[in-house]
This record gives structure tokens, C-alpha cells and sequence, in this order.
């Protein structure tokens, strides 16, 4: 119907959104928009002024509505939803077009947008005439969230807006849509004549949602009043429900052998993936929880950094084929002990443990499994394969690049002792996966590798929520085909909601992709849930960055290096934020930073080339560049590593001449050719065709 802008209003020194409306719906707007503007809920965006083709409104940051969300955190929403539709029901506006863009979540909580459409049932109290029906063959929402009678061009009240509210519970729960097609006519059809699939929520919140899509308003919810006093009725059910947290700290190796080191991380991380699929537990994500690795720290200091209320740790002694194991949970509260157990077996009773223990967590906190039923027997596993497994695991994270290539050949023997293992096909698919992010091999080398491992995982379990995110970044970075990238982290997300990962991946595929307010939210949300992460705590700043938000980057970029001064990655954010914020010599000091402490790595090494040539050291720059193309004599180097380099030097055409040589290698960093440090190149019509080839949205 329009655009809008941000702006100033000089009257009164605020920031603003101006709505300039299209002349073919700036008829119908007015007496709405005044009706409108007698609205003042807290969760309503606050309309200031209009004028003959505009909207003058409150200008709200934050980022579109998105799931899954936790239960929880989806009810706390809803219900602010909720209020503002009764406030505006209260007022005899209906606004006949909710859907999960015209949500805003800020720090506060939600803003109901775009109330273009909406239709006044009686006059407000502004005085305004009352408008029954906007003008015949105007549209009147968005297809995929109308109520059935919407659909049927039937007139649309109060029970209207109750049916999209449960299109977007359903979604804040699901991560996807209630009623799904190709075409228009496809979902009409769906929403006239068939049910969603089952929704995987708590059931007192899923029989609100199953009532709010009743095809028949006279059995719906009858007010949001209703609806709202039903949220409330079970939001502390749900509240007592989240409390249950927990931390797996890595067992203690009691072995005395470190090369059994492996073991006993393994089978900690192996119990906290299985609690990950309990609901209603929160499962603090392993590289936070292994941060406390070796270190002697008070549990409720743990308990208060990882925000969990229990613990769980334990020991491993492995004697050839002999394991006993010992587990304990200790409540946060008051550091007592509220389970423990001690376990003597041997190997082939590894997954029988690990279940044992998971079911006695379940017992202790009173928790529901997250699928009806008991879970599905174990496959019977080779134990060589299962220790080559963890083996592989283990190698894989410490993310190194002779690390990574350690935790390849595990992976492989355990394919080659049991060529039907998902999990260690899902772990190679990982391991080349990180070797063509961190640019060491040749993309067509890792990247139909990590494909064929990942699709080999999900055709054995396609239960598991690593393949799919392994996937989603294959098709980001080497197919460039962003919505089927996106559909693959949906998948994954869907499966394990609470996986940082994925999260961390998606909002950099949304960030590439122009959606930068959804790109921070995934980020933040991969934060939350692995807060001790080094690397998801400086990619967040890596997003910032790329929505230009330069201030908040560095910050974000700032609490990785603080989390690990003597991580080379963080170095490399906190540089490049810097260099967009303009700061160079701090971008050269944090450069010269991470190119040490990484050994010289390739991305490193050009990042600091770039800044010697944005200061004006233009002769180490062009040393680093005889470094790197020697150094590609011997192994793989980027050409955007050289690229880059040119593109601070101001070598236009040498860099768009490496920059095309990356894209023949459908080389990965190719993603950031829309960061502030391609500014300089962006009015070429070269770099303009080179955006366009790779397919981002213009």
C-alpha cells in the first residue's frame, strides 16, 4: 500500500515512521486513521498525525514476530497480543489483517502494527462517523492469515481477529504456518475446509489455539476478553513448568588415561542431547556448560551464570571394555544433592545408562516426555563405532583445522564399523561444513561432501536437527538458494527449538538477505541459549555489523573477546566492527590481534592486510598479498582473501577482478559482499552485476 521511512520531527526532536500511502488507498484511510488514533495501549504503535497521503506513527525497534518460541515466552507474548486487540475491540475496531509482520517485538514486548485495513463496527470516540465496509474490491487482509469467513467475503467482526490470533499462536509455538499452499486458492482452500496438523504444545495451550481456528464463529472464542482470561489461567501452570532447568557439566575422567578424555565428554554430551527432547526442560547448550570444564567453581555460580536450578555432573573410570559411571544432580537452590546414582557395566550397556539417567532427571522433575508414548528403542550399536563417534565429537570441538580433519577420519571408521550410524554421518557433514566456513579447503572439496553426509543422516533419522542445519548453510553459502537455505533451518529449528546453532545460522542467512531486525533476533536468541559461547557471542556483533548498526556491533563483538581474550575469531569480529565504525588504528591493533593468536590464518591475515590499506600502510598490505600468494602455492587461499585486501587498497578493478575468481570457486565469504567494506565498490555496474548473479535480494 505504500513505504516508509524513518525520520525526524523537528517540532519535537523525535524519532518518527512516515507511512506514505499509494494514491489508489489514500481514500478509504482517513476516517479510519482518526478513529484509529483514539487508541492508546502500550502495545498498540501510537499513531501521531495524517495528512493527505500519509501516516505520521511511532517509531518502534525491534524485529517482526518469529517461532518457535518456548512455551513460556509464547504465552508472555500472546497475552500482550491478546490485550491490545481487546483494547482495540473496546474502541469497535476490528483490524482484520494480524499476521506476525505487523507484530514488532522490542525490548518491551510486542507493538500491534497496520491497522490500514481495519474496520470500524461503531463510531469511535472521536466522533468520526462510523465506517461499516471499506470500499467493495478492496483487499481485505493477507490470504494465509483470513478467518474462513474472510475468505468467503462474508462480513467480519470481533471472532475474525480470534481466528488470526490463533493463526499466530499457532505459529509463535510451531515455527510454521496453521494453513499452508502453493497458490492463493490453495490456502483459501485449507482455511475453508481443512485442520492443521497436530501442534506439538502443552495441551491446555493447544485446546486455545484449537478453539481460537474453529471454521464456525459462533464456536470460537466470542470476545478477546475470553481469550485473554484463558491465556492467564494457564500462564502459571506454564510459569512452574519452565522453572525446570538444567546444566550437564563434562564428566570427570576418572580414568587415568587423557586419552580417555573423549570418553567422558562424550557421554555428558550425549545425555544432554537426549534431555534437549524432553518438554519443559530448558538444557543449558554444551559449550556453555563445558566452559567450567577443570575449573573448581561454586555450583550456585554456575547455576546463576548458566540460569538453570540444577546441575547435573558426574565421573567416568573406563577399564578396557568396563565402565562405572557415577551421576548426581544437585539442586541450585541450596546445593543439596536431590539424585545419585552409580553405575557398573560394561560398554554395550552405554545407551542403556544414558537413558537411565535421562529417565531418572524426568522421574526427579516430575517432566512430560515431548511426544506421546515411551521413547523408541535404541538400535544396537558396535561400540568401536560409538567410541569412534565420540572421538570424532571431541576432535570437532576444539575447531581447529588439524583438529577438524582428526575428527574426519573418526567419523569415517565409525561410518565404516556401522555404515548405518545418522549420528556420525550428521558429524562428518559438520566437520566439512566448519572447513569450508573457516576457508582452508576448496569449496567444491567440502561443500558436496557435507551435502551428501547430511542428506545420508536424514535419510537414516530424519529425527535429528544437525543434518537439516548443516544443510541450510550448504545451501547459503555454495548454492546460494536462500529460500531453500531457510526452509532447512525452519526444519531444524522445529525439531530442536533450543539448538544455538541453528539459530546462529539462520540469522546470518536473514542478515545476508537484507532482513536484518529477524537476523539479530536469531543471533540474540543463539546467545541466550549458549550465553558462555565465544563464537555465537562475537557473531552477534558480525550481524550488528552487517544491519549497520556499528555501535552495537562492536559491543557485542567486545563481550566475546572479554569471554576469551586469547580467542583469535573474537579479534576478527571486534576488527572488522571496528573498521566499519571507521576506527582504524583500534581495527589494525584488534587485526594484529587475531592474526597472531590464530598462527597466521588465512581470513585473519587478509582482514589484517585490509586494515594496514585502510590506514594507509599500503606497503604491508601489498606484502601481505606476495604472502598470501605464495602461500597459495602450497595450500588452498581464497581469492576473496586477496580481494578484500584490494577493496581497502582502493584497486578497484584488481579487486573485482579476484572478487569474480571467488565467485567461479563459489567461495563463502562471497556472503559479505553487502558489508560496509564493499561500500567503495557498490555504484560499480561490475559489482552490481556480481550481486545479482549470486541472487540477493535487491
Amino acid at each position: 500500500m505504500g513505504e516508509v521511512y524513518k525520520a525526524t520531527d523537528t517540532r519535537l526532536g523525535r524519532t518518527v515512521a512516515i507511512k506514505l500511502l499509494r494514491s489508489a488507498h489514500t481514500d478509504r484511510f482517513e476516517r479510519e486513521a482518526r478513529a484509529i488514533a483514539a487508541l492508546n495501549h502500550p502495545h498498540i504503535c501510537t499513531l501521531h498525525d495524517i495528512g493527505p497521503n500519509y501516516l505520521v506513527m511511532e517509531y518502534v525497534e525491534g524485529c517482526t514476530l518469529r517461532g518457535p518460541l518456548p512455551p513460556d515466552e509464547a504465552m508472555r507474548l500472546a497475552l500482550q497480543i491478546a490485550g491490545a486487540l481487546e483494547a482495540a475491540h473496546a474502541k469497535g475496531i476490528i483490524h482484520r489483517d494480524l499476521k506476525p509482520d505487523n507484530i514488532i517485538v522490542t525490548q518491551m514486548g510486542v507493538k500491534l502494527l497496520d491497522f490500514g485495513l481495519a474496520k470500524l463496527e461503531r463510531a469511535a470516540e472521536t466522533g468520526e462517523t462510523t465506517v461499516s465496509e471499506t470500499q467493495a474490491g478492496t483487499i481485505l487482509g493477507t490470504i494465509a492469515y483470513m478467518s474462513p469467513e474472510q475468505v468467503e467475503g462474508k462480513p467480519a467482526d470481533g471472532r475474525s481477529d480470534i481466528f488470526a490470533f490463533g493463526l499466530v499462536l499457532y505459529e509463535m509455538l510451531s515455527g510454521r504456518r496453521a494453513f499452508a499452499g502453493e497458490t492463493s486458492v490453495s490456502k483459501m482452500a485449507a482455511i475453508l475446509h481443512k485442520e492443521p496438523e497436530r501442534l506439538e504444545a502443552p495441551p491446555e495451550v493447544a485446546r486455545i489455539v484449537t478453539r481460537c481456528l474453529l471454521k464456525s464463529p459462533a464456536q470460537r472464542f466470542q470476545t478477546m476478553t475470553e481469550v485473554k482470561a484463558a491465556l492467564q489461567g494457564i500462564k502459571l501452570t506454564l510459569h512452574k513448568e519452565s522453572d525446570a532447568s538444567i546444566a550437564v557439566l563434562p564428566f570427570a575422567n576418572l580414568s587415568g588415561d587423557m586419552d580417555n578424555e573423549y570418553f567422558s565428554d562424550g557421554l555428558a554430551e550425549e545425555i544432554l542431547n537426549a534431555l534437549t527432547k524432553l518438554h519443559g526442560l530448558k538444557v543449558a547448550a554444551r559449550t556453555s556448560a563445558f566452559a567450567f570444564k577443570g575449573r573448581n567453581e561454586d555450583i550456585r555460580l554456575i547455576g546463576e551464570t548458566l540460569r538453570v536450578n540444577h546441575v547435573l555432573e558426574g565421573s567416568v573410570r573406563k577399564a578396557g571394555s568396563r565402565l562405572r559411571i557415577t551421576a548426581q544432580l544437585i539442586s541450585i537452590a541450596d546445593g543439596c544433592h536431590v539424585w545419585s546414582e552409580r553405575y557398573d557395566r560394561e560398554m554395550t550397556d552405554v545407551f542403556a545408562i544414558q537413558d537411565e539417567i535421562s529417565q531418572a532427571i524426568v522421574t526427579v522433575l516430575k517432566l512430560k516426555l515431548a511426544r506421546p508414548g515411551s521413547p523408541a528403542a535404541r538400535r544396537p550399536l558396535e561400540p568401536e563405532a560409538y567410541e569412534s563417534y565420540l572421538k570424532g565429537r571431541f576432535f570437532w570441538n576444539k575447531r581447529t583445522e588439524a583438529d577438524l580433519n582428526r575428527s574426519i577420519d573418526c567419523f569415517l571408521r565409525a561410518i565404516e564399523l556401522d555404515p548405518a550410524y545418522a549420528l556420525a554421518y550428521a558429524g562428518l557433514s559438520d566437520a566439512y561444513v566448519l572447513l569450508g566456513i573457516f576457508g582452508v579447503r576448496p569449496p567444491n572439496d567440502v561443500y558436496p561432501k557435507a551435502r551428501a553426509a547430511a542428506e545420508k543422516a536424514l535419510e537414516i533419522d530424519g529425527t535429528l536437527a544437525e543434518p537439516h542445519a548443516a544443510l541450510g548453510h550448504v545451501l547459503t553459502a555454495y548454492d546460494w538458494d536462500f529460500q531453500g537455505a531457510e526452509e532447512e533451518y525452519r526444519k531444524a529449528l522445529d525439531l530442536n527449538s533450543s539448538y544455538p546453532t541453528a539459530h546462529q545460522w539462520y540469522g546470518h542467512l536473514l542478515a545476508v538477505t537484507g532482513r536484518y531486525a529477524e537476523g539479530i533476533a536469531e543471533v540474540t536468541r543463539a546467545r541466550d541459549l549458549d550465553p558462555l559461547s565465544v563464537p555465537i557471542n562475537a557473531f552477534v556483533g558480525l550481524i550488528y555489523m552487517k544491519a549497520r548498526q556499528t555501535r552495537e556491533a562492536v559491543e557485542a563483538a567486545r563481550r566475546g573477546v572479554d569471554l576469551d581474550p586469547n580467542n583469535p575469531f573474537a579479534h576478527w569480529i571486534l576488527a572488522r566492527a571496528l573498521d566499519a565504525r571507521n576506527e582504524l588504528p583500534e581495527s589494525v591493533a584488534e587485526s594484529e590481534k587475531a592474526a597472531r593468536l590464530s598462527g597466521g590464518s588465512q581470513a585473519s591475515t587478509a582482514q589484517l592486510g585490509c586494515a594496514y590499506a585502510r590506514i594507509g600502510e599500503t606497503a604491508k598490505a601489498h606484502k601481505i598479498i606476495d604472502q598470501l600468494m605464495e602461500l597459495s602455492r602450497k595450500k588452498y587461499v581464497s581469492p576473496y582473501d586477496i580481494a578484500i585486501i584490494y577493496t581497502g587498497l582502493g584497486e578497484k578493478d584488481l579487486a573485482l577482478e579476484w572478487l569474480e575468481k571467488a565467485y567461479e570457486e563459489r567461495a563463502v565469504r562471497l556472503l559479505e559482499l553487502l558489508d560496509p567494506a564493499f561500500d567503495g565498490l557498490r555504484f560499480d555496474p561490475r559489482f552490481e552485476d556480481l550481486v545479482q548473479r549470486i541472487g540477493f535480494p535487491r
